[in-house]
């Protein structure tokens, strides 16, 4: 998830609708130029062979940051795609191809190195998921977890700030194993507000189980600027039956973030328990 600084700010002090999503942040001081250079076009290619954005992608370490909170690994851009022609979703709940398998199933999340607010935030939103009473459920552990929650730490980039990045589910099942949450003060400032970094987590723990964002068509529908499309869904953009075709601006999957603490809207929970 990213945040767009700017656009965030201008939101808040509008009170307009907040947008919870891409976790990156916005400084126009800026530039991503550097690591840029470091994606070859060859992993341009296969990035957009599975219908990811190639815009703004960047590298950490072996792996590679795309649409603002999204990591592919080697294994992933080696992957093809295997779904049938579906339709493509506009701004309704979606998901990948990949879904978590063999349920009921309980997820094991645990926090490495990081302050006490990330360990409080990533109990809260195991909670708000529990709370759904679907047959995936999700229990904190001490170590060791099927996913794994650890720390970076990374100032704005090209306008923006990561407030945390995940991927999806395996295909063969599993869950997506790691989400990676900003500690830099720039990301949540000098003392993170629980329900902000809650929220976040939550919207990583969507990616890991296999839902894409719900703007992936046009990411200024959260994140502000220009229409920005996430490309085709060659690994799966697959509406999920009764959520709206609409816009809808509550949902804990839109791809920007403005600062405040989103939790599952009406729909999110429709295509929670249509999944899961």
């Amino acid at each position: 998830m990213k945040r767009n600084l700017l656009f965030g700010i201008g939101l808040s002090v509008l009170t307009a609708i907040s947008v919870l999503s891409s976790c990156t942040k916005e400084n126009k001081s800026e530039t991503s130029t550097a690591s840029k250079t470091e994606v070859s076009d060859d992993v341009k290619k296969s990035i957009a062979s599975l219908g990811f954005s190639t815009e703004d992608v960047h590298r950490q370490g072996d792996n590679y940051l795309v649409e603002g909170d999204i990591l592919l690994t080697p294994a992933n851009l080696a992957e093809v795609s295997t779904s049938p022609t579906l339709r493509i979703a506009d701004v309704e709940q979606y998901r990948t191809t990949n879904l978590v398998k063999n349920l009921p199933r309980t997820i094991t999340v645990s926090v490495s190195n990081l302050p006490t607010v990330y360990l409080n935030a990533a109990t809260a939103a195991v909670a708000r998921y529990n709370a759904l009473n679907l047959t995936l459920k999700f229990q904190m552990v001490t170590s060791g977890g099927a996913i794994q929650i650890i720390g970076f730490n990374q100032g704005p980039s090209g306008g923006f700030i990561t407030l945390g990045s995940s991927g999806f589910p395996t295909s063969s099942g599993n869950p997506y194993s790691q989400i990676q949450m900003n500690t830099n003060p720039q990301a949540y400032g000098s003392n993170p507000d629980l329900g902000y970094v809650t929220s976040v987590i939550q919207h990583e723990i969507g990616h890991c189980i296999g839902f894409r964002h719900t703007d992936y068509k046009n990411r200024a529908f959260s994140c502000g600027g220009p229409t920005d499309n996430e490309g085709s869904a060659g690994i799966g953009a697959i509406n999920i039956p009764g959520t709206p075709t609409k816009a809808d601006a509550g949902s804990w999957m839109l791809a920007c973030s403005n600062g405040s603490d989103r939790t599952f809207n009406a729909n999110d929970q429709i295509a929670l328990n249509y999944l899961y």
